[in-house]
C-alpha cells in the first residue's frame, strides 16, 4: 500500500514542478482517511493524473510542464476533485459488500430450504409441487402426471450438484470422470461472506456427506476483497474485486487421492542387479484442483480464470442451482446459443 508520506508517490505527483501533496490530503481527500484508504486512494489519484502508466498510451514526460501556468493550474484542480472522487469510490466499495452481506442473510432460508428438499431432508407438499406455467413454463410437461403412482422413490434429488456443476460451461472441462463419483457425494454449495468487523471475503464452501475420499466434511475457499483503491488502478472495478484467495487441504484417504496419478515403476540396482519396485506420483487434471492454494500473482491468465469461475459459482450458480439442473439455464447463454448444440449434447460433455 501507498502512503503520502512515500518519497516515490510524491515523485509520481509531481509532474515537472511541486505538486502540493500536503495540501492535497488535507483539501482533497477531507474524511476518506477515516475509511483507511488514504494510501491507496492518493495512490489512485496519481495513477488516475498518469496517463503515460495506462498499457498502450504514449506521452511525453513534459507534457504537463509544457502547458500553460493558466491551463497547469487547472489540471491540479481537477486532480483534487479526482481525490474526492476516489474517497467516493471506496465508501461505494463498503457499500456494495454491506448490501451483499444483507440480502446472503434474507436468502438464507430459501437456500436452507432448498438444501433439505436436495437432501431429503424435506419433503414438499402437493401444493409446493403444484405444476404452473408460472413455475414451469415450456418445460412443465408434468399434465396429467400422478406423483402417486410413481413406482420409483428416489430420495431428494440424485446427482443435483453433479448435474448443476456438469451444466455449467466454465466448470464443465475441469470434471473428469473419475471426479463425478465424489461429486454425486455433494450437498450443498453456499457462498458465506464475512462479518461487518472483518477483512472483506467470501468463502465458497462444498459440503459433502461421509465418503470414503476424503475426511473433510467441507472444502473451501476463499478469496479476499479489494475494499481499498489500487495506485495502479485508474479504473477500479465497481463490485467485489478479488485481490487474492486461499485454498484448503484436502485430507484424502489412503490411495483414494484423484488429483494425482500413482504409476509403478520397476528399478534394477546398480551395484548388484536386483529389482525393485518404487511408486512415482505424477500431478493429473482433476475437478478437487480448484481447492490447491493459488500461487497469485504469478500467472495473470490462471489468476483471472479461477476467479472468472469463482464470479460465476457466487453470482449466477449458488442462487439459481435449480436453473442449471434443469438446463434452463444454458438457453440464456450467449456461448451455447453461438455454438448451437442442443440442450441434451451439451448435457452429455
Amino acid at each position: 500500500l501507498w502512503d503520502v508520506d512515500n518519497p516515490e508517490l510524491s515523485r509520481l505527483l509531481h509532474f515537472g514542478e511541486s505538486f502540493p501533496v500536503e495540501k492535497l490530503k488535507m483539501e482533497g481527500l477531507g474524511e476518506q482517511g477515516a475509511a483507511g484508504a488514504v494510501g491507496p486512494l492518493l495512490g489512485a489519484v496519481a495513477a488516475s493524473a498518469s496517463p503515460q502508466l495506462l498499457p498502450g498510451y504514449s506521452l511525453d514526460a513534459d507534457f504537463i510542464e509544457s502547458l500553460p501556468l493558466a491551463v497547469k493550474c487547472r489540471v491540479y484542480a481537477l486532480k483534487k476533485l479526482q481525490a474526492k472522487s476516489a474517497g467516493l469510490e471506496a465508501k461505494y466499495l463498503k457499500e456494495f459488500h454491506s448490501i451483499e452481506r444483507k440480502f446472503a442473510k434474507i436468502y438464507g432460508p430459501l437456500l436452507e430450504k432448498r438444501r433439505q428438499i436436495i437432501n431429503a431432508l424435506y419433503e414438499p407438499t402437493k401444493e409446493e409441487c403444484e405444476n404452473s406455467e408460472e413455475v414451469f413454463g415450456e418445460y412443465g410437461g408434468g399434465e396429467g402426471h400422478n406423483m402417486d403412482e410413481e413406482k420409483e422413490d428416489p430420495k431428494g434429488i440424485p446427482d443435483f450438484w453433479l448435474t448443476v456443476l456438469k451444466n455449467v460451461q466454465e466448470i464443465t472441462p475441469l470434471i473428469q470422470k473419475y471426479d463425478e463419483p465424489i461429486l454425486k457425494l455433494l450437498q450443498d454449495v453456499k457462498v458465506k461472506y464475512s462479518k461487518p468487523d472483518e477483512p472483506l471475503t467470501f468463502t465458497l464452501e462444498f459440503h459433502f456427506e461421509p465418503n470414503d475420499y476424503f475426511t473433510n466434511e467441507v472444502l473451501t475457499k476463499t478469496y479476499m476483497l479489494k475494499s481499498k483503491l489500487d495506485y495502479s488502478d485508474p479504473h477500479p472495478f465497481r463490485g467485489s474485486a478479488v485481490e487474492h484467495c486461499i485454498g484448503c487441504k484436502i485430507d484424502w484417504k489412503e490411495g483414494k487421492n484423484v488429483t494425482v496419478q500413482r504409476v509403478l515403476k520397476k528399478q534394477r540396482h546398480r551395484f548388484w542387479g536386483l529389482m525393485r519396485t518404487t511408486t512415482q506420483v505424477f500431478p493429473r487434471e482433476s475437478f478437487f484442483n480448484f481447492f490447491n492454494a493459488l500461487q497469485w500473482g504469478l500467472d495473470a491468465d490462471e489468476d483471472e480464470e479461477d476467479v472468472f469461475i469463482a464470479h460465476t459459482l457466487r453470482t449466477f450458480v449458488i442462487p439459481r442451482a435449480v436453473l442449471y439442473f434443469t438446463g434452463e439455464a444454458l438457453e440464456f447463454n450467449p456461448w451455447y446459443k453461438k455454438q448451437g448444440k442442443e440442450k441434451n449434447e451439451y448435457n452429455s460433455t
